[in-house]
């Protein structure tokens, strides 16, 4: 099971640290990834593939990947210790607001077919 936490209320140039913290000890063998969804929209957050790819890191930290859109911005990293991926968001912006997703994988870079999601996280920017 995976949870996200630290979204919130930011205004913009902002920052905001996400976590995702699994209950499972194998959490730490897997790639995490972070994705989102823009709220206001008419579909339903179900479809995993509709969700925009963020950021990714491998099981042990070495390799990281960011859609250019984060990159420069948004920092992935995680503590195994705690079973924990954390995305540090700097700069925030308007375009920024959605609903955060972590998911879980095997392998890398995760798949967005993975079984293992959380239910995400609300990141809202003020202009």
């Amino acid at each position: 099971q995976l949870v996200e936490s630290g979204g919130g209320l930011v205004q913009t140039g902002g920052s905001l640290r996400l976590s995702c913290t699994a209950s499972e000890g194998t959490f730490k063998t897997y790639a995490v990834g972070w994705f989102r969804q823009a709220t206001g929209k008419e579909r339903e957050f179900g479809a995993a593939q509709e969700r925009e790819f963020v950021a990714a890191i491998d099981w042990n930290g070495r390799m990281t990947y960011y859609d250019p859109s984060a990159k420069g911005r948004f920092t992935i990293s995680r503590d195994n210790a705690k079973n924990t991926v954390y995305l540090q968001m700097n700069s925030l912006e308007p375009d920024d607001t959605a609903v955060y997703f972590c998911n879980a994988d095997p392998g890398y870079p995760p798949s967005r077919m993975t079984q293992y999601w959380g239910k995400g996280t609300l990141v809202t920017v003020s202009s």
